[in-house]
């Protein structure tokens, strides 16, 4: 399909400090990633936002000019649109209109492979779709009556759908718990097998699954195409030490990521949430990566991952480090290993494999750090922080003395860090 992508900017209304280049290149590869073919792309200054179609009233007609001349199907505007604003800009423009949020979910859509996945894109496109009823259907006007199991007499088209979105949302809700339950089951496997896990995490076209591939020697579509993976992958793979750990990859983060979006992912990147290590797999060549990385930290916070004060193990892979120009390289490279990141950052080619061994190495050395023992007193009432030793931990005894759980555990840096802040609360 022909297309046309348009990206609003304002101040004020937009994060000044991603480059607005790079937002546009960002928004015309998501339209590409499903084969769109886009003829028009620009930025749109936005003086102040017009509550009816959010763009000024010029930029419509020249952008309407554009549509007939080219003959475009499909305007992709690279925000988050309201009801009211797609169908104006839809009767406007004569074309079919899409925002951000719309955008991704056709990817995703496109992407699913796997059951679950065809699940959580489903519910997330029913949660979206819900609040935007007044514009996908034609005879919401239409009042028909009913037999009471159908509705009651009277009862609208839109509230008919609404009610029957609603009902598919609770039975998708409920598969994907059974989804949760069954991830639950394997990470407790794995733990008992004393078997960490390394999450790989990243914005969208990263290297993570380049990386992955690398790491595992597993043959994950890796391309350089936004969003080429969206369902979870796991191996087992061996650390110099030669201990075993497990690895996944996930799906890519991007900015401005829909809320519900990552909810419905949630069961997914559960997985995030329970690693023992998470490695931050960033394009360090892309000119936007510094607010790539900020992007990233703000899902992995909602998440849950990252809390105030820290606590969690995160290491970043500079990826693409062979697309550097050497005058940038050598002193990343030199920063790395002297500077005061060197043991947070690691520069690595997973296209290449330069930096690879060092990076497993520290994996390796990370997964290894258990601190010291310690003794820890634990009320037998309060089943979520033993369980959370057992989980984070390496309980090594307990001794159940009336109602306090006696228990000594080693814990790592991070995972102490956790632990105090749980007994502060």
């Amino acid at each position: 399909m022909v297309a046309a992508v348009l990206s609003p900017y304002a101040p004020g209304v937009h994060r000044e400090e991603r480059d607005r280049g790079a937002k546009l290149e960002e928004a015309v590869g998501l339209a590409r990633a499903i084969d769109l073919d886009v003829r028009l792309a620009e930025t749109v200054p936005l003086r102040r936002v017009t509550p009816a179609t959010l763009i000024g009233k010029g930029v419509v007609e020249r952008v309407k000019d554009s549509v007939k001349a080219q003959g475009i199907g499909l305007v992709v505007v690279d925000d988050r649109l309201t009801p009211v604003q797609q169908r104006n800009l839809e009767k406007a423009l004569d074309a079919k209109v899409i925002d951000r949020t719309g955008l991704i979910l056709e990817i995703f859509g496109a992407r699913a492979r796997t059951h679950e996945g065809r699940l959580q894109v489903e519910l997330a496109a029913l949660d979206y779709q819900r609040g935007r009823l007044v514009r996908s259907w034609t005879h919401l006007e239409r009042q028909r009556g009913g037999f009471g199991f159908l509705g009651g007499p009277g009862e609208s088209q839109i509230e008919i759908d609404r009610r029957l979105i609603g009902e598919r949302m609770v039975r998708i809700k409920r598969d994907l718990e059974g989804v949760r339950r069954t991830r639950a089951v394997n990470r407790a496997g794995r733990r008992k097998a004393r078997l960490p896990t390394v999450a790989l995490v990243g914005y969208t076209n990263a290297g993570k699954s380049t990386l992955f591939n690398r790491l595992s020697g597993a043959d994950v579509m890796a391309k350089d195409l936004l969003f080429a993976t969206l369902d979870p992958t796991m191996r087992s793979i061996k650390l110099p030490s030669g201990k075993p750990c497990v690895i996944s990859d996930t799906v890519g983060f991007v900015s401005d990521l829909p809320t519900h979006l990552v909810e419905a992912f949630r069961a997914t990147l559960e997985e995030v949430l329970e690693a023992d290590l998470i490695v931050h797999v960033r394009d360090i060549a892309h000119p936007d990566s510094e607010q790539q990385k900020a992007d990233v930290e703000a899902v992995l916070h909602d998440l849950g991952v990252i809390e105030e004060g820290g606590g969690r193990l995160i290491i970043e892979a500079l990826n693409k480090i062979d697309m550097l120009p050497p005058d940038i390289r050598h002193p990343l490279e030199t920063r790395s290993h002297t500077g005061a990141e060197r043991a947070r950052q690691y520069p690595v080619s997973a296209m290449t494999g330069e930096g690879v061994d060092r990076l497993l190495e520290a994996i390796g050395g990370f997964l290894g750090r258990a601190g010291e023992a310690r003794e820890v007193e634990v009320p037998l009432s309060d089943g979520a922080t033993i369980a959370w030793l057992y989980r984070h931990g390496e309980v090594r005894s307990r001794h159940d003395e009336g109602e306090i759980a006696r228990l000594t555990v080693a814990l790592d840096a991070a995972a102490s860090a956790q632990f105090e802040r749980r007994l502060a609360r």
